[in-house]
């Protein structure tokens, strides 16, 4: 199949199961690449916990935090579904800002990512990411926001209500009634911004080495492994990478490392037009597109 055809059926698959997305793929070595609207900005959901973990470690490195620093975090006392870690604690926690960033990163911890917030504001994490030559990435807010959506204020029977307002209260464009997809005020990136943060990681890059090492490090320990894993996971790759989640939206971004040497950075951010909760469809459906525009690249 040529590349437009294999883009139109791609394009018509997501449509039929009623997902809008986003996608790149991108050879780290090449530099060629494959996508559809992969320039369309997006509220990141968690996936902002990426430049987090790097604005993070780049003030390490520099001595300005420690990394063995402990801090009293106060518990997230979250009860809906979905949040994991410090967010589900019942009571005050010591923990040091080395293991706030694995929380944060590898397990998607509200609670963890907001301390580290308080260290370094969104605006200080802005700024670093411009320092570094990465553009398209918009930082605004902490983590804390996230977790209040129409989802908590709806009984757990009328998730679906939720996900309805979601879907049908957005503008042509793309501000919305619900503050967290609201690309005015989330914050935000395209599949080819994240892309371009996860080759400025894996590739030499104003990111200092070391730096690059601890974030590589902490993605190839995400646990959340339901999205696109199951496609890009085997004895002969390494999977590293980080989801993001809220309402109807679902993202994952990865780098598959491939035993022969190849290497490709991986950007999926959707949009689900199906008022539901669980749509365990939905997670193959993207995880299958990726893997398509992926194997067609490698086949180039």
């Amino acid at each position: 199949m040529n590349t437009e055809a294999l883009l139109h059926d791609l394009r018509q698959q997501l449509h039929d199961g009623g997902l809008r997305g986003c996608f790149l793929v991108r050879d780290l070595h090449t530099g060629d690449e494959l996508g559809i609207d992969p320039d369309t900005q997006l509220p990141s959901a968690s996936l902002v916990k990426v430049p987090l973990a790097l604005a993070t470690v780049e003030r390490i490195r520099r001595g300005e935090l420690d990394g063995a620093t402990m801090l009293d975090v106060q518990p997230g006392r979250i009860t809906t579904p979905g949040p994991t870690g410090l967010s589900r604690f019942r009571h005050p926690a010591r923990v040091a800002v080395d293991d706030l960033l694995y929380l944060s990163t590898c397990l998607s911890d509200g609670t963890a990512a907001d301390a580290l917030f308080g260290l370094t504001p969104p605006a200080v994490v802005a700024g670093i990411l411009h320092e570094l030559g990465l553009r398209g990435i918009t930082v605004r807010h902490t983590v804390d926001e996230l977790s209040d959506t129409p989802v908590e204020r709806f009984d757990a029977t009328q998730a679906h209500l939720a996900h309805a307002l979601a879907i049908g209260a957005g503008t042509g464009g793309r501000g919305h009634r619900v503050p967290q997809l609201d690309t005015t005020r989330a914050n935000t990136g395209s599949a080819r911004s994240y892309v371009d943060l996860l080759q400025a990681l894996w590739t030499p890059s104003k990111i200092h080495p070391e730096v690059a090492e601890r974030v590589r490090e902490l993605m190839a320990h995400n646990v959340l492994r339901h999205r696109l894993a199951p496609d890009f996971s085997s004895d002969a790759t390494t999977w590293s990478s980080k989801t993001g989640t809220v309402l109807n939206l679902r993202h994952e971004v990865g780098v598959v490392e491939h035993a022969d040497g190849q290497t490709f950075a991986v950007a999926a951010l959707t949009e689900s037009e199906v008022p539901a909760g669980a749509q365990p469809g939905a997670e193959a459906l993207m995880s299958q597109v990726a893997r398509a525009l992926r194997d067609h690249l490698r086949q180039l």
